[in-house]
């Protein structure tokens, strides 16, 4: 038998890995080759460290849960759509100048445009990063 904490491991890895559709826990543990008793009890786990989100959900006449990633770790598809990256003026573009971010349209229609595609795949407290701890030594291991 695993231990827990690598057990853990391997389950938060999976879990993000998923994205924003989750997957079922019974699904996990399978996947994992660990018996549903150990699957809950780690899922708990991570729950309680705030890594991931469980939802209660019926499945083929069954009840079990569906995981999802508190956060994501980044990927450059999160900013290839980015129209800083091929304006005319991202040369002079400065905080501290008439061409800026702060009054850019561009830019603010692409942000706007991001926050709407999250809302539809996750809600708000999904990325909430007050609600994640960051000194936990499982977290730490989602960069990478």
């Amino acid at each position: 038998m695993p231990k827990r904490n690598d057990l853990e491991q391997k389950a938060l890895h999976y879990v993000v890995n998923t994205g924003y559709q989750g997957v079922l826990q019974s699904d996990l543990w399978r996947e994992l080759s660990a018996s549903s008793r150990e699957g809950s009890r780690v899922s708990i786990k991570l729950e309680e460290k705030g890594l991931i989100r469980r939802e209660k959900e019926l499945q083929d006449g069954r009840w079990t849960y569906r995981l999802y990633p508190k956060r994501l770790p980044a990927s450059i598809e999160t900013i290839v759509d980015c129209p800083c990256l091929l304006c005319p003026d991202n040369a002079r573009c400065d905080p501290t100048t008439t061409i800026s971010p702060k009054n850019c349209q561009r830019l603010t229609d692409w942000i706007l445009g991001l926050g709407n595609k999250n809302q539809t795949q996750t809600t708000p407290e999904t990325l909430s990063e007050s609600s994640i701890p960051e000194d936990d030594s499982l977290a730490e291991g989602l960069d990478t």
